[in-house]
């Protein structure tokens, strides 16, 4: 109890400084937020008539949506279980350590049906707090708690990040390209250094030196999920070193490589969602991580009575987790100079990396085993 009540002091004194996590009845939701509950409002209004209560589901975000990316990926599969199921819907943002468990124990103490941790960032604060409320359906994104009422589902970045890495290889050779040039020098940028964007670098590495052993790569963390500034800072920084092309793996951060790379002349990859259409002819393919698809999936096995306590769903290239782009907006900006036996290439490894022919490494502590 004592603990409980200290949960509940938490979320209390820090209700005036969450201004992105408003509750229901405030203006302090994201416009998305807001939209999503009043989609959720009529679905509900319709449920109450028939004497069905809506499922009411909380996610807990460790950034801000609008970074076209992660989460952003994650809302959208929770706006389409608003619309297919009729869910009470609230987001919760915040960009520090200490709003995110104050936020997870908001949502705890306000009894959602589901609460949704929606990166690896909040996993010990789930393992902390999801005890205390035994009755309540928790699900973390991106990394996995062995606790009874929380289901885990991770993917399998490192593969996805091969085929980046084997593409980032190949096209750093083209060399009749503009922007591309003689030293063979490759460049990756994350946000904050966790131990899932090691995984994603794993496979990124493997795959570039499957393609070219002797080709270099340069890495960086900004450190945060919420500064393009930074991610546009370190980028240029690599291009300066050599590299043509820079892996954006960095949420709200990556908007600013993805602008170096035009502001150079040079190329990026995106990531998590299709970004290729951003900075349209110098992005050469996104590695697309289906976030929004894990969101919607935990969300329908709450409300069909399926959810599983307990238990890791991992998402690779067989099932549709994780995927390159078909690098159509690179196509058409290059035209006739589109290096086509990179998409061939890539297909091919994908291929062999389902048929097990290749094995991608995984980061320690991650891959289906974990």
């Amino acid at each position: 109890m004592k603990k409980r009540a200290l949960c509940m002091l938490m979320a209390g004194l820090m209700c005036v400084s969450l201004a992105g996590c408003g509750s229901s009845g405030n203006g302090g939701e994201t416009e998305n937020a807001g939209e999503a509950q009043s989609e959720a409002a009529g679905a509900q209004g319709e449920k109450e008539a028939s004497g069905e209560d809506a499922v009411r589901v909380c996610i807990v975000y460790t950034g801000n949506l609008g970074d076209k990316s992660y989460n952003d990926s994650c809302n959208m599969g929770a706006q389409r279980a608003v619309e297919d199921f009729g869910i009470e819907l609230k987001s919760l943002e915040g960009t520090t350590a200490q709003e995110w468990e104050a936020n997870l124990v908001a949502a705890c103490e306000e009894g959602y049906d589901l609460i949704i941790g929606a990166s690896s960032n909040i996993a010990d604060y789930v393992t902390k707090h999801a005890p205390d409320y035994p009755d309540t359906k928790f699900a973390v994104i991106d990394t996995t708690v062995d606790l009874p009422n929380v289901e885990s589902i991770s993917f399998a970045q490192n593969q996805g990040s091969f085929l980046a890495g084997a593409a980032a290889a190949m096209f750093t050779q083209k060399t009749d390209i503009e922007g591309v040039n003689e030293e063979h020098i490759i460049g990756w940028v994350g946000g904050m250094d966790i131990p899932v964007l090691h995984d994603f670098y794993t496979g990124y590495e493997q795959g570039a030196k499957y393609i070219d052993p002797d080709i270099t790569i340069l890495q960086a963390f900004a450190g945060t999920w919420t500064d393009p500034l930074k991610g546009k800072e370190l980028t240029l920084a690599q291009y300066e070193q050599g590299a043509d092309i820079v892996m954006n793996v960095a949420s709200g951060t990556g908007p600013g490589v993805l602008e170096a790379a035009k502001e150079a002349g040079k190329y990026a990859i995106g990531v998590d969602l299709n970004q290729d259409a951003d900075q349209p002819g110098h992005i050469l393919t996104s590695m697309v991580k289906r976030v929004d698809n894990a969101c919607y999936l935990v969300i329908q096995s709450v409300v069909e009575g399926t959810f599983e306590g307990g238990t890791t769903q991992y998402l690779s290239l067989s099932e549709g987790g994780v995927s390159l782009t078909d690098f159509s907006v690179m196509k058409e900006a290059l035209g006739d100079q589109f290096p086509q036996d990179i998409v061939d290439k890539c297909e091919e490894l994908e291929e062999q990396i389902i048929s097990g022919e290749i094995v991608v490494e995984n980061y320690e502590g991650f891959g289906p085993q974990q």
